[in-house]
């Protein structure tokens, strides 16, 4: 599938080889290429801001210092980096660049990774709970979250190492934007950044669920007899809703990715006609804006947070320790 950038190109292509006609391809309506231009941009912008805000959110309140919050707020950097590099291209470039192509296979990496660590911490809150708060720490986590984006890195370097040693050596037309994954290498990517990570979400969560509407039920039918169980209760709920909340974010995910990946399964990329392409890639990127859109549904936090930052009021001494529940 081809990038962003080259969903908006309107010139044709012309081959090196003046006598060859194979690169040449019909105008796109200048309708489309604004309205992929606005869309995109709006894409981008919204990305930027919304991702700002938790990042600014979970560093600056103390009482967001949760391991839970840490992988939102890896998540929330992934999908920041995401709307910059696609506001760059839009704005500045205007066309290919191929160390965005390169970062955004590093982020979308990353985002994968960070999603089954999430789907992890959920599975061990709901099913261990008891060992959960002793052997989850802010330390381990950021451990789990540094190795995950240096993998991602090293990982994909070596998937596009090809690609690395000489840029656009597979551009066969001026303009062209060509990046080249060897088959090896592709089944790699599909396997390690598609298949298995989706299959150790799917069977945490399936599990996660079942645990949780096990004890919800069980929360249901019990009577707090003492202040003591009355607290347990309390955490149990928090930890349900957080689960549930986490697991919206997975399916919307899984929503927004998995026509990108299908289509590389299928190997059916070539196919796509133009307005296809686009969708699947507009798609690709408005995943990076709707987990900020559903943290303030689901968590007061967030819209707290939102309300002091907008406000300004985090620019006050103390601002750190504000109670935000």
């Amino acid at each position: 599938i081809s990038s962003a950038s080259s969903l908006m190109e309107e010139t044709e292509l012309c081959f090196q080889q003046l006598f060859n006609t194979s690169c040449m391809r019909p105008r796109r309506p200048h309708f489309e290429i604004m309205l992929t231009y606005i869309l995109l941009s709006f894409i981008s912008l919204l990305t930027v801001i919304l991702n700002l805000l938790v990042i600014i959110s979970v560093s600056h309140f103390r009482q967001l210092h949760s391991p839970t919050n840490l992988l939102l707020l890896s998540l929330a950097v992934a999908d920041f980096c995401v709307g910059l590099l696609l506001f760059f291209q839009i704005v500045l470039i205007d066309g290919c660049w191929f160390l965005g192509d390169i970062m955004s296979f590093i982020i979308t990496s990353a985002s994968v990774g960070t999603m089954v660590i999430i789907s992890a911490d959920r599975y061990l809150a709901i099913c261990y709970p008891l060992h959960y708060s002793t052997q989850i720490t802010q330390q381990r986590v950021n451990i789990c979250i540094s190795l995950c984006w240096f993998f991602s890195v090293i990982f994909q370097s070596l998937i596009v190492k090809d690609n690395l040693k000489q840029p656009g050596r597979y551009n066969s037309c001026i303009g062209e934007c060509v990046f080249v994954v060897n088959y090896i290498a592709g089944l790699f990517d599909l396997l390690f950044s598609f298949i298995v990570p989706i299959t150790v979400i799917v069977v945490l969560y399936l599990r996660v669920f079942v645990v949780a509407v096990s004890q919800a039920r069980a929360m249901r039918c019990q009577l707090a007899v003492t202040h003591q169980r009355s607290v347990t209760v309390t955490v149990t709920k928090s930890e349900l809703k957080a689960a549930w909340t986490l697991g919206v974010v997975v399916v919307v995910f899984l929503i927004c990715m998995c026509p990108y990946y299908c289509v590389a399964l299928t190997g059916q990329d070539n196919f796509l006609n133009a307005s296809s392409a686009a969708f699947v890639i507009c798609l690709l990127y408005f995943n990076s804006c709707l987990n900020p859109i559903i943290y303030v549904f689901f968590y007061p936090w967030f819209r707290k947070s939102i309300k002091l930052i907008s406000t300004l009021q985090i620019l006050q001494p103390d601002s750190r320790e504000t109670n935000m529940h």
